[in-house]
C-alpha cells in the first residue's frame, strides 16, 4: 500500500524531542547519558509505520546538539564473532558500526569512542578492535560483570563497574548507540555514571525511545508492529505498572524495560542519590513520537501493512533455518488480534496468480497510483528484472511490447556469464538489468525515459513468489522497494545464494 499522505509530522516531533532532551540535561550536573533505543540512522521501521517520519530524524536531532553532544558506539563481542546481520541492510553489525561512524562524521558529529561489550577475547572481536585502533579510533572493552544486573552491591563496586575502563567524555550530552539490540548500551551508560560519581560528577541517564509509543493504546497497531518487529527477542508490550501506581495514568512500555526498572533505579540511587527522580520506566524515556501523529488512520493502516511484511520475513527466516517457529507464531497471534491476513497485502495475490499461470517465479509491484504490474521469469530475465522493466514502462507510458534493452547489449552479457563466469543459469538479475538499461539509455531515448522512472518506485510495495537472491535483495533495499517473498526456494537444488 503506497501512502501519498503523511500521518506523521516529523518537524513537530523533532521540536518536542529536542525540548525534552534539553530539560533532561538540566536535571543533572550538565551531563546526560542518553541511550538510543532502535536505529540511530536508517530507521526504516519507524518510517514505514509512521508515514512522514524521517529515517534519519534522530541524527537531525543530534545535529541540533552538534556542539554539545558526542557519541559512544557499543557492539557486543558475541555479535561480532557470529557475524550478526542487520536484516534491513544486509550487512554485519561490525560493518554497520564503521558505516555509521563515517556517515556521522561526514555531517559533523563527534564520535567519542567504540565499546566492545561482553568481551572475553573472542578472536573476531580482537581482530575488530585491532582494526579500529590501527585507524586511530579509541576502543574500550567491557568484560562480563558477575551478578549483572541483579547483584546491585557487587555491580556498584570496584569489582563491578569499577573494573570497566572509564571512557573520557567532554560534552554535556553523550549519546550511546549501537547497530542493534542487546549490545550493552544500558550497562555502558550505568558504568559511566558510576565512574563519574566517584569523580564527583552527578551525571544522569535517560532513554531515547520511539517504540512502543507510551501514549498510544496497548493494542494500537503501531505498538503491535513493534512487537512484530521484535518477535525474535520475545518482547511484549505491557501497561507500565510503576507509572500507573505513581500517577494513576495508563501508559505503555515493554517487558524488558519494566523488568529492569527497579534495578536501574537502585543503581542510579547508589551512584547519584537521585533514584527518586524517575518513578517509572515511562519517566525514564524521552519519547514524543505520539505527539507527532497527525492522522491516526494512516498510521494504523501503515502499521498493519508492516506487520504483514514482518510475518513474511519471519516465515522466510524460518524456512531458511534462521529462526524458530515460535517467532512466526507470535506474529500470527498479533495478526489475529487485528484481524489481518497475508492476502490483505495487495501485491500478494497478483504475484501468486501470475506464478501459477506461468509455471515460473513471478513478482508484482504496486505503483504509486495504485496500479499493479506483474512480471515473470523468462529465458533471459529473472522475475524481479522483468517486473522492474514492466513497471518503469508502465510509469513512463511506454508500450508493453517495447524492448528497452537491445539484444546487442544482452547477448554479450549472457555469453560472458555463461562462458567466462561459468554461470549454470545465465539469466539477468536486477543489478545487471539496471546496468544494461543504463547502457542502452545512452543511445535510446525510450530507455532513457524508462531509466528516469526507476526512482519513482521508492516506497512502493512488491511481492515475489519465491525467495529473492542475495544480489536482488541488495538492489531492492537500495531502490527503497518494500519487498516480501513467499517462503519458497526457487528450485529444488540445495545451493542457493
Amino acid at each position: 500500500m503506497f501512502f501519498d499522505r503523511n500521518g506523521f509530522d516529523n518537524d513537530l516531533y523533532i521540536r518536542k524531542q529536542t525540548e525534552q532532551i534539553e530539560r533532561r540535561i538540566g536535571q543533572f550536573d550538565n551531563k546526560l547519558y542518553l541511550e538510543f533505543g532502535g536505529k540511530l540512522f536508517d530507521d526504516f521501521h519507524a518510517a514505514r509505520v509512521l508515514p512522514g517520519f524521517d529515517v534519519n530524524g534522530k541524527v537531525r536531532l543530534l545535529k541540533e546538539f552538534k556542539d554539545q553532544a558526542e557519541i559512544i558506539f557499543c557492539i557486543g563481542a558475541a555479535d561480532i564473532e557470529k557475524n550478526k546481520i542487520r536484516a534491513d541492510l544486509g550487512i554485519t553489525y561490525d560493518l554497520d558500526v564503521l558505516r555509521l561512524i563515517d556517515n556521522m562524521r561526514e555531517i559533523g558529529l563527534t564520535i567519542s569512542s567504540i565499546v566492545i561489550t561482553m568481551f572475553h577475547e573472542q578472536p573476531a572481536a580482537v581482530a575488530f578492535k585491532k582494526k579500529l585502533e590501527m585507524r586511530g579510533e579509541r576502543v574500550y572493552v567491557h568484560r562480563p560483570i558477575p551478578g549483572y544486573p541483579t547483584d546491585v552491591n557487587s555491580i556498584t563496586s570496584d569489582e563491578g563497574f569499577g573494573s570497566n575502563p572509564y571512557i573520557e567524555t567532554t560534552r554535556p550530552l553523550v549519546a550511546v548507540t549501537a547497530p542493534g539490540p542487546g549490545s550493552g548500551k544500558l550497562a555502558t551508560c550505568l558504568s559511566q555514571i558510576y565512574h563519574e560519581a566517584k569523580r564527583g560528577i552527578r551525571s544522569g541517564y535517560a532513554k531515547f525511545e520511539t517504540f512502543p509509543i507510551w501514549n498510544l493504546p496497548l493494542k494500537h497497531p503501531v505498538n503491535l508492529a513493534y512487537e512484530a518487529a521484535t518477535a525474535d527477542l520475545k518482547d511484549v508490550n505491557m501497561i507500565d505498572p510503576f507509572h500507573l501506581e505513581a500517577y494513576g495514568v495508563t501508559t505503555v512500555n515493554y517487558n524488558r524495560d519494566v523488568e529492569v526498572f527497579p534495578i536501574v533505579r537502585t543503581i542510579l540511587d547508589k551512584c547519584t542519590g537521585m533514584g527518586d527522580l524517575y518513578r517509572s520506566p515511562t519517566d525514564m524515556g524521552v519519547n514524543m513520537a505520539g505527539y507527532g501523529i497527525i492522522d491516526d488512520e494512516i498510521v494504523k493502516k501503515a502499521a498493519c501493512a508492516e506487520i504483514i511484511r514482518r510475518h513474511y520475513a519471519a516465515a522466510c527466516d524460518y524456512k531458511k533455518g534462521r529462526a524458530d517457529l515460535d517467532m512466526v507464531r507470535r506474529i500470527e497471534v498479533i495478526m489475529k488480534q487485528l484481524d489481518i491476513k497475508d492476502e490483505d497485502r495487495p501485491v500478494v495475490t497478483p504475484a501468486l496468480e501470475k506464478a501459477a499461470r506461468a509455471g515460473a517465479p513471478a513478482m508484482a509491484v504496486e505503483l504509486p497510483d495504485g496500479r499493479i504490474v506483474v512480471g515473470r521469469e523468462s529465458g533471459l530475465l529473472n522475475a524481479p528484472s522483468s517486473t522492474l522493466l514492466n513497471a518503469v514502462k508502465t510509469i513512463a507510458g511506454l508500450a508493453d511490447e517495447l524492448h528497452l534493452i537491445s539484444p546487442l547489449v544482452l547477448e554479450p552479457i549472457l555469453r560472458m556469464k555463461h562462458e567466462v563466469l561459468g554461470s549454470r543459469r545465465p539469466i539477468l538479475k536486477l543489478d545487471e538489468v539496471l546496468i544494461a538499461l543504463s547502457i542502452c539509455a545512452a543511445t535510446n531515448p525510450m530507455a532513457e525515459l524508462a531509466l528516469s522512472k526507476v526512482q519513482e518506485l521508492r516506497g512502493c510495495e512488491a511481492h515475489l513468489s519465491v525467495f529473492a537472491s542475495r544480489s536482488d535483495g541488495t538492489v531492492f533495499r537500495k531502490l527503497g522497494l518494500n519487498v516480501t517473498c513467499e517462503p519458497e526456494f526457487p528450485s529444488k537444488g540445495l545451493y542457493y545464494v
